[in-house]
């Protein structure tokens, strides 16, 4: 019937007198016809299907890169010798990549192959992560200051500290600087340009991969897929610090040398995990996910109720489509021209909206402070509890980022399920923003205690005290050691004070090998010790006590919770932005939110979060050149009210609220209707006026009813 109707149709034949001699050939041309569209359309479907299947895994695969290099900043600090302000440098510039042609991929990327690009984009985010973890082979072999290095044997009697009344008791051992490997001095910049390079490819994956979705989707379909697009890349995160936790238990140079002649263990300050494993790995995944988007169409037919309803056909007088046909090249310039000139007038009146403005800046705060405590929070957790780079990894990725997840996803569907109100939405985010915000004060009040170190956090006779001068180091027990300050290869007594080298605890013997070397006749150990004890010390930092592991249990605890209530907020203050502003400015705002908080808060929070905490430092390493390296030792007590401080951008965030959303919080502490005013104006009509808090910012009382009267 099918067949007939389009013979019929195109040779206008009555039906009863088809023509008989073509009647097959016309046949087999609309069989062909038929065929080759179901063909084109189940193409089209599985294209669009193989691209959001291929924008979800490069998605996942950007995410998982992102994250592994928030991981393995410590490690990154430790190899290349850097304070951490090099690192929160070496960190944001990323956002600098990105920044740097987000705006003109976003603009020219409609215009050219989408798929193409994205393409072009991941292959340039894997050439960054294998340049980064290329520069691990370009250093040569990691060296750490020890005195046990060098000795293969258990016969060997080391003498720490040279004796001089008796050089023949040991072998007297001159420790080498740490770092010496002067080629290596600037190399971290190929870290830099590399994670440079993986922020300039990722500009076109996310604008022009929605973009794609949602211009050749159907209206119902494209939310849906967008969502699953977010939910698989959140998955990135999570298998990011999961990598990151299992690189960092490897050592560096695994594979090259001896594990055994390794005389340092992954809490030690000195560890340096194989962090560039983890950016080989990510590479080859970037590598893969650019591949199917090379093999995809510039782009899919638009569905067709979609152009019939987005895009209606001018017609003129005539009913000839000319301002489509002729004048559509003359429309195009002219609105591209119209598109310019209206930018100024369009971002003057969206920053000129004042709730729109207020949340801008609660948005730079905010995230000024999530930055700058995501990218240094294993690092905390390591300095403040002792923790291993690898657990400390292992539990963000395991315990944090699951309940961020959820605490989003909440958030979405108490919004759909309760149809919370643009008031309603700003009252649970300013209600989670501040219980985040007292939640993270009593996180950081859990604590730990300095581990006692001899010159450092306490005397050489036990007495407390902070000394940031290197002339504490010596006390008279050592002094006729020839002992360096620069030297950091600690060890601990039984009394459990550490000492930063053998050579300082005046250690004149030793017994065992690599990791279970055991010093003996340590002069300094005796001044601290009651009459007939041990004077032997072993190799290592000493533990923090037993009340620490609680402490770090109650913080993992309350990060958790804070974690879950903070991101309770996020999508409903997501949504106030959205509503808040005219529909029109809706692409705009966010377009202006994103490119702000990365400029004000992505690139600089890394850099002073890093200057605040290398101000707490009270052991440098040095390198061979005498230039100052990595930190090895962090006055706790220092370290925790810096981050605090530097915390304070939500408290601040809080503050803008109570000062100038005061709308907001009456609404908020008196949960009555607004009040409505009668009212008169100019023509003698009685109308309504209510007080909502959206109007009531903007100074423009909303008209609820008019009632007209006379006399």
């Amino acid at each position: 019937r099918v067949y007939q109707t389009q013979v019929n149709r195109h040779y206008s034949l009555k039906r009863d007198n088809p023509p008989k001699k073509s009647l097959v050939t016309h046949l087999r041309v609309a069989t062909q016809s038929l065929g080759n569209n179901a063909k084109q359309r189940d193409f089209n479907h599985w294209s669009g299907f193989m691209f959001i299947l291929a924008l979800s895994f490069a998605s996942f695969s950007k995410a998982l890169a992102g994250t592994y290099m928030k991981t393995s900043i410590t490690q990154i600090e430790r190899r290349f010798e850097l304070s951490s302000t090099h690192i929160g440098l070496i960190d944001s510039s990323f956002e600098m990549g990105n920044l740097l042609f987000l705006a003109v991929v976003s603009h020219f990327g409609a215009k050219l192959h989408r798929p193409r690009l994205i393409s072009a984009g991941c292959f340039l985010m894997a050439v960054g992560s294998f340049l980064t973890g290329l520069t691990h082979f370009f250093m040569g072999r990691y060296t750490y200051s020890t005195v046990v290095q060098v000795f293969q044997n258990d016969s060997a009697n080391i003498a720490a500290c040279a004796d001089p009344l008796n050089v023949e008791a040991g072998i007297p051992m001159e420790l080498p600087l740490e770092g010496n490997k002067e080629p290596g001095t600037h190399m971290w910049i190929y870290v830099f340009l590399g994670n440079a390079l993986r922020g300039i490819g990722e500009t076109p994956v996310t604008p022009l991969g929605i973009s794609y979705i949602d211009d050749f989707s159907k209206p119902e379909n494209s939310p849906f897929y967008i969502a699953c697009l977010q939910t698989i890349s959140f998955l990135g995160p999570m298998f990011g610090f999961l990598l990151g936790s299992y690189c960092a238990r490897l050592y560096v140079d695994i594979g090259f040398v001896d594990l055994e002649s390794v005389t340092i263990t992954p809490k030690d300050s000195r560890w340096v995990g194989a962090w560039w494993m983890g950016f080989m790995v990510s590479s080859a995944l970037l590598l893969m996910s650019s591949i199917p988007f090379c093999f995809l169409p510039r782009s899919l037919p638009v569905n067709e109720e979609l152009r019939d309803k987005s895009c209606p056909k001018q017609t003129t007088g005539n009913g000839t489509n000319g301002g489509m046909d002729d004048n559509h090249n003359l429309k195009a310039d002219v609105d591209g021209v119209c598109c310019w000139a209206g930018f100024l007038p369009s971002l003057r009146r969206l920053l000129g909206t004042p709730v729109y403005f207020l949340l801008l800046c609660g948005s730079i705060l905010k995230f000024n402070s999530l930055i700058g405590l995501f990218t240094f929070k294993a690092k905390y957790m390591e300095q403040q509890f002792g923790q291993s780079a690898s657990r400390a990894n292992f539990l963000i990725g395991v315990l944090n980022l699951p309940v961020v997840a959820l605490g989003i996803f909440l958030g979405g569907l108490l919004m759909k399920r309760y149809k919370l109100s643009v008031v309603s939405g700003v009252q649970l985010s300013f209600a989670t923003s501040f219980a985040a915000y007292l939640l993270l004060l009593l996180q950081f009040g859990t604590k730990c205690d300095n581990i006692p170190v001899a010159g450092l956090t306490v005397s050489y006779n036990g007495t407390e005290g902070l000394s940031y001068h290197s002339e504490m180091l010596f006390s008279e027990c050592n002094t006729h050691c020839s002992c360096s300050a620069e030297e950091w290869d600690p060890v601990c007594s039984d009394s459990g004070i550490t000492f930063i080298s053998p050579c300082m605890a005046g250690c004149l013997s030793s017994s065992g090998y690599g990791k279970n070397t055991v010093f003996h006749n340590c002069s300094c150990v005796s001044v601290s010790y009651p009459a007939g004890s041990s004077t032997s010390v072993k190799l290592g930092q000493c533990p923090h006590t037993k009340n620490c592991g609680r402490s770090f249990t109650s913080y993992m605890a309350v990060s958790v919770l804070s974690s879950f209530i903070n991101s309770l907020g996020i999508t409903p203050g997501f949504m106030v932005i959205i509503r808040c502003i005219a529909p029109e400015l809706k692409s705009l705002a966010l377009g202006i939110q994103t490119l702000v908080t990365r400029t004000l808060a992505g690139i600089p929070a890394p850099v002073y979060f890093g200057a605040l905490i290398d101000s707490t430092c009270l052991k440098w390493s040095f390198k061979k050149c005498g230039v100052r390296g990595a930190c090895r030792m962090y006055d706790s007590d220092m370290y925790r009210c810096v981050t605090v401080v530097a915390s304070c951008p939500p408290g601040l965030r809080v503050c803008v609220y109570i000062q100038h959303i005061r709308p907001l919080l009456a609404v908020f502490f008196f949960l009555t209707p607004p009040p409505v005013a009668l009212c008169v104006n100019e023509n003698s009509q009685l109308y309504l006026e209510r007080a909502d808090v959206t109007s009531a910012l903007s100074r423009e009382p909303i008209t609820v009813a008019v009632v007209g009267v006379t006399g």
